[in-house]
């Protein structure tokens, strides 16, 4: 994968809020793992590693 294909696109992968980046529920089903630190729109459960419905 290049490093365009990295990039992330706003509105897809994430959005602004009160200064902060927030990572969407595309974008983290898409990386493919949990990083355990609380994301906003995880799709992932707290003991299950694999993607969930939401």
């Amino acid at each position: 994968m290049s490093k365009q294909d990295e990039r992330l696109v706003e509105g897809d992968d994430y959005y602004w809020d009160s200064g902060y980046m927030v990572l969407t529920s595309s974008y983290l089903k898409k990386r493919g793992y949990c990083c355990s630190n609380g994301c906003r729109h995880c799709p992932y459960g707290s003991k299950d590693q694999s993607p969930t419905d939401n």
